[in-house]
């Protein structure tokens, strides 16, 4: 071994294992399609709180994993040792919606598939993939499950109340019932004949009636 080869630098030597102009054009693009992805995200998210964050981190996700595969697959070594440091990775970060799974894996996929250099792959299964989501999460159907919580003064009016929701609706069942003095409460699960929703106004207009709320299962709160 001479003088020289003790102060020889590896890291100098692997500066050129990945080639720039390839680097740049996969960025570019998990950039590009980490934006479309955001973009559906927020065009069919459909739960209660909209987070912000999450959204922009399927950007950054996208960008990450392409960084990761591009120095996987110049360097074997290095792949060994990038498997060992992701496997002690722990996320604690609770997933509240379960189609945010599907973008999770969706931005994670397109980065692997990018940096791989199928950019036809990643461009065109992006598209379809939005288009999919687009159609069928957007999509609202009138068999959506839906809760009536009716309050009434009394027995009368809760059976008239029942029989007017077992009118209007393609299906009425009641969950649950509370009774107090001058008092009921009843949970009914409906399915709805059509879209129109505007039975409640009657609901809550008929004799003995305090109050009518419809509330749907999945997150979209309507009255």
């Amino acid at each position: 071994m001479t003088f020289n080869d003790i102060f020889k630098s590896k890291f100098l030597e692997n500066i050129t294992s990945v080639n720039l102009l390839d680097m740049g054009i996969a960025l570019v693009l998990a950039f590009c399609i980490g934006l479309f992805i955001f973009f559906i995200y927020k065009k069919t998210y459909s739960g209660v709180m909209y987070s912000a964050s999450f959204g922009a981190s399927l950007i950054a996700l996208t960008m990450i994993t392409t960084v990761v595969i591009l120095a996987v697959t110049s360097n074997v070594v290095l792949s060994l040792g990038m498997v060992g440091a992701l496997s002690i990775v722990r996320f604690r970060t609770a997933i509240k919606e379960p189609l945010d799974i599907a973008f999770l894996f969706w931005s994670i996929t397109v980065g692997i598939v990018l940096a791989a250099g199928m950019i036809v792959l990643a461009v065109g299964g992006s598209i379809v993939i939005g288009v999919i989501l687009l159609v069928f999460v957007n999509r609202k159907c009138h068999k959506t499950p839906y809760i009536v919580v009716v309050r009434c003064d009394g027995h009368e009016s809760e059976k008239n109340a029942k029989a007017f929701l077992d009118s209007m609706t393609e299906k009425c069942t009641v969950k649950s019932k509370s009774a107090q003095k001058g008092m009921v409460e009843m949970n009914v699960e409906i399915r709805l004949k059509d879209d129109n929703t505007d039975f409640i106004n009657a609901l809550s207009d008929m004799e003995g009636v305090q109050s009518a709320v419809l509330v749907s299962y999945n997150g979209d709160y309507t009255g």
